[in-house]
């Protein structure tokens, strides 16, 4: 389960991480379609669960205050000198994400859904390159350390299931309509959803 990225804060990353993939061919770079703030990492999820959870999901987005996020800065996976995935940070409401990331595992462990990684500090993050073999990318974490995206504020919407790794679809799981642009966008296993 994961928020997908307004359109805004996705160019900005693009054109901050477009130069870098070309100097750094031996990662692997996740697409700009892939881009997603996991909230909680579920695997496989039975199709006989995805009503329940969506229900589950509706009534825990509907309890959420507005987020007002952004991305920012650099790190990496378990250490820039010993990296395995490359990421950026998010800044803004990190406590109300960690509310909401809480709130959306507890919702699908209610609806016979529970986390894969159940037990781990939540660490919010976007990622952005993954490493075959650790490598050092200090010089990369130093390059991205300066960047700050636009802050974006989000409206009560609904993450939902990935069951086919880190590909997404919109779903009708928003409380009040259908998803409206922001960082929470709705998401289920398919496409990328097209959140500006």
């Amino acid at each position: 389960m994961a928020i997908a990225l307004p359109a805004v804060a996705a160019g900005e990353l693009d054109s901050a991480v477009a130069p870098l993939r070309l100097a750094w061919p031996e990662l692997r770079w996740t697409g700009r379609d892939a881009w997603h703030l996991t909230l909680a990492f579920l695997g496989e999820v039975d199709e006989k669960l995805i009503g329940r959870l969506g229900t589950r999901l509706e009534r825990a987005a509907a309890r959420h205050a507005p987020l007002s996020l952004s991305l920012g800065g650099a790190g990496a996976f378990p250490s820039p000198a010993r990296a395995r995935v490359l990421w950026t940070g998010v800044e803004g409401d990190r406590d109300g994400l960690s509310m909401l990331a809480m709130r959306v595992a507890a919702a699908a462990r209610r609806a016979g859904a529970p986390p894969a990684q159940e037990g781990r500090e939540y660490e919010p993050h976007l990622t952005l390159a993954r490493c075959r073999a650790p490598a050092d990318v200090r010089t990369l974490v130093a390059t991205l350390a300066g960047f700050a995206g636009t802050p974006s504020t989000s409206s009560a919407s609904t993450a939902g299931s990935s069951q086919r790794g880190v590909r997404f679809t919109p779903a009708a799981y928003r409380p009040g309509g259908p998803a409206q642009p922001g960082w929470l966008g709705v998401c289920v296993s398919g496409q990328a959803p097209r959140v500006s």
